[in-house]
């Protein structure tokens, strides 16, 4: 057995990996995207008028996502499922009745009680993501909107970068040796998916995002290059992404070459009441 695991169970995993998360995670969020998402969810639907009730599940526990909600009038939420980044959140934000500790697959929230959920690095992580899916529908209103950004099974990068995992093109890795990575992870080298007590498991396609929001109950499915404006900052920056948000909304092919690029990103719509 290995010296780690000679006087304690192999199922506790590596020690102290729940503080060493805290650690490695606190300061380490990149810029919120909540100005470009509202941005595309007012192209989707009207939010001027309804509910303003914004749950954001795994805010982590810097929650700028929920701050800059809070200061454009919306009334937002975090759901966080580390004890340790919850409080840690709670403290940041001053208000602890905004942060609840729960997870995807089961949110603290009354049924249609929110008019956007958004899942921003989440879904690769869940345990069950028909699960997390299927409780985001619960929770929102009818007309309401589901945010997804996770992961992309077909995405190329030059150098090979996929997000979390620090092995190069570890996201065109077969299933069986992913699976062996994570086992690795948990139990002997945190350091492969930055100290993440829930690394990346599930790797997705646009299309398979859409079947899973299907078997949820959702009734239409966008993506960034559906809705994004040429001048936002995912796009301005490569002449490649001007192209594609110019040329592909129309497009069939194009439209799903531009997916298995830029198909991280997808809003799910729960079919409005009498439609």
């Amino acid at each position: 057995m290995h010296p780690l695991y000679s006087d304690r169970p192999l199922a506790q995993g590596y020690p102290d990996l729940d503080k060493q998360a805290v650690a490695a995670f606190h300061g380490a969020e990149g810029p919120s995207r909540v100005p470009e998402i509202m941005a595309c969810l007012e192209r989707l639907i009207d939010l001027s008028a309804g509910s303003r009730k914004v749950a954001v599940v795994g805010c982590g526990p810097d929650p700028q996502s929920v701050k800059d909600l809070l200061a454009r009038g919306y009334d937002a939420v975090g759901i966080e499922p580390v004890p340790g980044f919850a409080k840690q959140a709670a403290e940041a934000l001053d208000d602890g009745r905004r942060i609840h500790i729960g997870t995807a697959e089961s949110l603290a929230l009354p049924d249609q009680s929110q008019r956007v959920v958004l899942l921003e690095s989440v879904l690769e992580h869940v345990d069950s993501p028909r699960r997390a899916l299927t409780e985001a529908f619960r929770v929102l209103v009818p007309g309401g909107v589901l945010y997804v950004y996770t992961t992309n099974r077909l995405r190329f990068s030059p150098r090979g970068d996929n997000g979390e995992f620090v092995v190069r093109f570890y996201n065109w890795f077969p299933a069986l040796v992913k699976e062996c990575y994570v086992y690795k992870h948990l139990h002997f080298d945190p350091r492969l998916a930055n100290h993440s007590l829930r690394p990346a498991v599930h790797w997705f396609t646009f299309a398979e995002l859409c079947r899973l929001g299907r078997q949820a109950g959702f009734a239409h499915f966008y993506s960034l290059i559906d809705l994004v404006d040429s001048e936002s900052p995912s796009v301005k920056r490569g002449l490649f992404r001007r192209w594609l948000v110019r040329h592909c909304r129309y497009h069939p092919w194009l439209r799903a070459l531009g997916l298995m690029q830029f198909g991280s990103s997808i809003f799910m719509l729960k079919r409005p009441e009498h439609a």
